[in-house]
């Protein structure tokens, strides 16, 4: 396996590889076809540089330098990381968009991040028409699928002639501070906030690898949007260490066992939200028939932490982590306790710390910070947001802003986001918890349990909403109540039940909560 150490930008991976092996496979982009059917394009890393440098030609005919912004606003298509490597060769600022991004979300993140363009892909360009901006210089689809506005022209890209007389791709030199990608969080409390992350960044992320014991024959697989921080992570593995990589356009809960035994995958990505919806497949005989060795996680409830390795034969590693890069926990395979987010890994201190700032004890709940301990500042940029990233350290400490307790052997446990806990009869009521109990019921195939704030609840507490997805026409919503009474304690029991087609999510699979809480108040289940 490769390594990164000598590399500045994802595209000197990308050259390193070449150089190892010029026509070494890199990465296979999976589509599920109108039948159900796997539909495979494949990328050679000389492939991604050509492609790339073909790219980079145009956005440099577009006017695009060093140092500006564009969007790339695209399901995971092969072009969405050729476009990766393509900003790189030039030193110019990529913007990931949600591709279901829209209206006034997606002006004002076109706004913010001052994009000078956009590439996207035919379904996201109608989006982008409606806006109907000015600010933008250019508009191009990458892909030939569907009809194009009026005001957005089709871009052919040219891949076979981008190359220089020489051969070699167009660079501009970057360096480890210079912005790669500015990426937006997903802003539940407010506009979205955009992290600025710089190639050095990018890379030493890289080489973070603590915990996962990769291996040689390994075959690294993502459902996640490349426009999301636990995606682009299994990128950079894959692009690293020259292992291949296989990429689904979208997530499917129902395919992803199949793409994997296809592809033959052995290490895939889940983040919480996905992690009820895969479990409620109804169980066969032959789940645990399949090449994956390993699933790392982020949030799996400790009920069902040995569930999946049981019925998938898989062993689980856990993963905290952000998309600002302040800090992160590991809980490799077989190591500690079931439902921990892990330890920090060598270089890095975590700890726990009330609301006076003072560090708490063992058990004691807390916001989780962290800090280096070689004594080099955590510095977090927010684009054009001085304030909120000076906000987010504190006196060399990172703030995640989620509250855990560490236990006497050192393994931390999440407990909820600071401002998104839900307290009933003077208790916090563990969401995952709840969520695993209501799947393992059998009755729902998906779940989400949330909290809302009306005039029955006392100062400081909240009403506990149950969203979920009934697993067939059959189901009596009466039925899931009495499960819940014997299967929860009283505290953790919802005292609604939300009925929904589907559970709105954003593109990392996380609920939305905004949204259930506004579909409980269109259906009368809510008054204030």
């Amino acid at each position: 396996m490769g390594s990164s150490n000598d590399q500045a930008s994802i595209a000197d991976l990308i050259a390193a590889q070449i150089a190892d092996d010029p026509g070494k496979h890199a990465l296979t982009f999976v589509d599920i076809g109108a039948d159900g059917e796997l539909l495979a394009q494949r990328r050679s890393y000389a492939e991604l540089q050509q492609n790339g440098a073909s790219i980079a030609a145009r956005l440099t005919a577009l006017g695009l330098g060093k140092g500006d912004t564009f969007a790339l606003m695209m399901a995971n298509h092969p072009e969405f990381v050729e476009t990766m490597i393509a900003a790189a060769m030039i030193g110019a600022i990529f913007v990931p968009i949600d591709p279901r991004t829209m209206g006034e979300k997606l002006d004002y993140m076109l706004s913010h991040a001052e994009c000078r363009g956009v590439i996207c892909t035919t379904e996201c360009a109608h989006a982008i028409a409606r806006l109907g901006r000015t600010g933008l210089s250019w508009a191009v689809v990458v892909t030939d699928r569907g009809e194009t506005p009026p005001s957005i022209a089709p871009v052919c890209l040219a891949y076979d002639t981008a190359l220089r007389d020489n051969g070699s791709p167009p660079r501009t030199e970057v360096t480890a501070a210079d912005i790669m990608m500015l990426m937006f969080t997903s802003g539940t409390t407010g506009n979205p906030k955009a992290v600025a992350i710089s190639h050095g960044a990018y890379m030493s992320r890289a080489r973070g690898m603590h915990g996962i014991n990769l291996q040689a024959s390994d075959v690294l697989y993502t459902g996640l949007s490349l426009t999301h921080i636990n995606a682009q992570g299994t990128l950079r593995i894959g692009l690293t260490t020259g292992l291949p990589l296989v990429i689904s356009r979208k997530f499917s809960k129902s395919h992803l066992w199949n793409i994997c035994r296809t592809h033959g995958c052995t290490i895939f990505s889940l983040l919480g939200g996905m992690i009820p919806e895969i479990y409620s497949i109804p169980e066969r005989g032959d789940d645990a028939d399949n090449p994956v060795r390993l699933i790392i996680s982020a949030g799996m409830p400790a009920d069902l932490w040995p569930e999946y390795e049981r019925r998938y034969g898989i062993k689980i590693c856990e993963i905290y982590g952000s998309t600002e890069g302040g800090g992160a926990l590991t809980n490799p395979a077989d190591a500690g306790p079931r439902g921990s987010l892990g330890k920090p890994p060598p270089g890095l201190e975590a700890a726990v710390f009330d609301s006076e700032g003072q560090r708490c004890a063992a058990l004691q709940p807390g916001e989780l910070r962290f800090r280096r301990l070689d004594g080099e500042p955590i510095t977090i940029s927010y684009f054009k947001d001085r304030a909120a990233s000076e906000a987010k350290t504190i006196d060399g400490w990172f703030r995640t802003g989620d509250v855990v307790h560490e236990d006497v052997d050192g393994w931390f446990f999440f407990h909820y986001r600071i401002g998104g806990g839900i307290r009933r009869n003077g208790d916090f009521v563990n969401t995952a918890v709840v969520e695993a109990a209501l799947i393992k019921s059998g009755l729902v195939s998906d779940v989400f349990v949330y909290g809302v704030t009306t005039k029955q609840n006392v100062a400081g507490e909240k009403t506990l909403v149950a969203a979920v997805v009934p697993r067939g026409p059959e189901f009596i919503e009466a039925a899931l109540k009495a499960y819940c009474a014997t299967a929860l304690q009283k505290t953790d029991v919802p005292e609604i039940i939300q009925i929904l087609d589907e559970i709105p999510k954003t593109i990392s699979e996380k609920p939305i909560e905004r949204a259930c809480i506004d579909r409980l108040r269109t259906d009368g289940l809510l008054v204030a």
